[in-house]
């Protein structure tokens, strides 16, 4: 017998829409733009050469036909043209990394996006511990990870959960005023087979001179352990604009310190969310480096010590088209396609977030848009739902019915930023980590299923970009949603 969760309705959470161009046939307003002008640049050619039209007009439509049309939610042009650009890189083997021996200009550098950052160990006066941050080099911000305790409010009274979403409302409020503050993600990582530690310390505690029943209820427990539970490690990265405060730091050291203090005003208290403590530089490099290699997980401390930030990454790896391999395993790395148009209960992620047999990685990126932003982006989008409703009408006779919904989404979302509320641009990342190629369909196999199990979301892989987007789950500063 199975029980299914309720959740109140008070709990249901909406408001998800994608951005949407408006232009013509499906075509986006630049793309629009851009077909007009060759149109009537072929057509001033053609004025001297008619016969280039035989070759100029069926390569157009065909390209703008591309463009038009969709391949696993974007235009087909924009992914065959991603394809073809990988292709191209992997004969000249750009998607694959080799870390090298002898002196290299970039021989301190990690791969891929990571290449820019570097890591500073500095003192954080108000705790009195060091704290890991990582620097890009490229654009001056700074990261800071806070170490968050696993937990849930699936227990939780109804009224607890509201007031946590409501506090995590005013987080984001209070982060969309702040123009130091760039973007921001939130990670959980699972990885299984973590009760060996569990087990150990079982034993140690044991009675030699406990029943016998118990004993083998307890041996049975231990034997079993292992393969029932997992560890979760979650974490929140902030990246921080240093150099736009008033006062600009003149030296690295007070970047850092005006860094520090960013996010030290951020107060999670009241979201539900415990913070165990701001990640040291051995945290980072724990995590960084046990992703590239997950046996080294469970390791000392003192083994992350002496590591270089180039050392935490990968000592060979190869960009695939849907997977990436590296050290110690392989990965595959999905991206949201789309969220569901209908309310959806606040413990929606469940699903990605239950212990299965390989490790996961579940990243939520975001950027909140200052107010200004975020009202010219509603008005806009409600312009682009407009015009598409009516010119289909134009067409048709009469608007679609998903053109009328989408265009009451969009006033519906304007009129709860007027109402206090913030936008939003956020995307879902999902990281699974199989130890060898040979188990990669079945990693594939149960991330699928966790993803049909929310019952809405849809994704897809990071096609060409699986290095990109599991680097972007790690805390290397590196958040797809920030903008130089």
């Amino acid at each position: 017998m199975t029980t299914q969760h309720e959740v109140p309705r008070t709990l249901m959470v909406d408001g998800f829409r994608t951005r949407q161009s408006f232009g013509f046939a499906g075509l986006s307003t630049t793309a629009t733009m851009v077909a007009a002008g060759v149109l009537v640049a072929e057509g001033i050619i053609a004025t001297q050469a008619p016969v280039s039209l035989l070759v100029t007009l069926p390569l157009t439509f065909v390209v703008f036909a591309l463009a038009a049309a969709r391949r696993h939610g974007m235009s087909a042009l924009a992914y065959y043209w991603a394809k073809l650009s990988w292709r191209r890189a992997a004969k000249f083997e750009a998607t694959a990394y080799r870390r090298v021996l002898l002196p290299h200009p970039y021989a301190l550098d990690l791969p891929g996006v990571g290449a820019s950052s570097t890591l500073i160990k500095a003192h954080d006066p108000t705790t009195g511990k060091s704290v890991g941050v990582v620097h890009d080099r490229r654009s001056g911000y700074m990261t800071v990870t806070t170490l968050l305790a696993p937990g849930g409010s699936l227990m939780a009274p109804t009224g607890t959960v509201q007031s946590s979403l409501r506090t995590w409302s005013s987080v984001l409020d209070a982060m969309s005023t702040d123009e130091q503050i760039k973007g921001a993600s939130v990670t959980i990582q699972i990885t299984p087979g973590a009760g060996e530690a569990l087990g150990d310390d079982v034993r140690s505690r044991k009675d030699p001179g406990a029943p016998r029943l118990a004993t083998q209820i307890i041996d049975e427990l231990v034997r079993t352990t292992p393969h029932a539970t997992a560890s979760v490690a979650p974490w929140m990265s902030v990246t921080v604009d240093p150099n736009a405060a008033a006062s600009p730091p003149q030296d690295l050291a007070e970047q850092v310190a005006e860094a520090l203090r960013v996010v030290d005003s951020i107060d999670l208290s009241g979201t539900g969310t415990d913070i165990e403590r701001r990640a040291t530089d051995v945290d980072l490099r724990r995590l960084v480096r046990s992703a590239y290699d997950p046996d080294v997980f469970n390791a000392r401390d003192a083994d992350f010590e002496a590591l270089s930030w180039a050392e935490c990454g990968p000592q060979a790896a190869d960009d695939g088209w849907e997977e990436y391999f590296h050290d110690g395993g392989v990965s595959m790395s999905w991206v949201l396609r789309e969220m569901p148009r209908r309310p959806i209960a606040y413990s929606v992620l469940l699903p990605l977030l239950a212990p299965g047999r390989f490790q996961r990685r579940v990243t939520l990126a975001y950027r909140v848009l200052d107010p200004h932003e975020g009202e010219a982006v509603l008005e806009r989008e409600i312009s682009h739902a407009y015009n598409r409703a009516q010119a289909t009408a134009e067409v048709k006779g009469r608007a679609k019915w998903s053109q009328r919904a989408d265009a009451e989404r969009a006033e519906k979302a304007a009129a709860q930023v007027a109402g206090g509320s913030q936008v939003v641009d956020w995307t879902l990342m999902v990281t699974v980590t199989a130890r060898s190629a040979e188990d990669l369909p079945a990693a594939r196999q149960e991330l699928e299923r966790a993803v049909k199990a929310t019952r809405g979301i849809r994704m897809r892989p990071a096609y060409g970009a699986q290095a990109a987007v599991f680097a972007a789950g790690l805390p290397l500063g590196y958040n797809p949603l920030v903008k130089d």
